[in-house]
């Protein structure tokens, strides 16, 4: 149920995370920046109360477990922010897992995928994605949790 005046949507959000990604700080901070993964769980910490969101944050370089949360999430009905990393570009699994969800999925990336090595150019995921949000650096989850929160709101009467 949301409250129409202020736009919160409480609920559940489930940030989710691929591999590679608990190395933000360190990986290639020229192309990555130089935010800690718990950086950015803070400041997605910080969005979710702001908006009435109760969060899961997320990160494993397991395709299985990414798979293992997105059906907790289908459980919960939760809305998804999820930056697959090289999932993205690989995972049916995760992809078939992301399909069964009927509420918003985020899609977010640190860099901007369609500027890379053509490797990184395809996302799977983004064909189940209601929003892809890339380039914008770890400042891209802050927008994608608002993104997410905005698609799960309700359609004014």
């Amino acid at each position: 149920m949301a409250d129409t005046k202020s736009g919160m949507v409480p609920g559940r959000l489930f940030v989710l995370n691929g591999p590679n990604l608990n190395m933000l700080g360190l990986r290639e901070p020229g192309l990555y920046g130089d935010a800690t993964l718990d950086d950015v769980e803070a400041e997605c910490r910080r969005t979710a109360v702001e908006l009435g969101f109760d969060l899961f944050f997320g990160q494993t370089s397991a395709e299985h477990q990414l798979v293992d949360w997105v059906h907790d999430a289908v459980r919960q009905a939760a809305v998804v922010v999820i930056n697959p990393a090289a999932y993205s570009f690989t995972s049916i699994a995760l992809l078939d897992a992301l399909r069964m969800l009927e509420t918003p999925v985020v899609e977010v990336h640190i860099t901007n995928i369609h500027a890379r090595d053509a490797v990184y150019r395809n996302s799977l995921i983004s064909s189940v994605a209601d929003a892809v949000i890339a380039g914008a650096g770890t400042y891209g989850y802050e927008l994608a949790i608002r993104a997410a929160a905005r698609l799960a709101a309700p359609a004014p009467a």
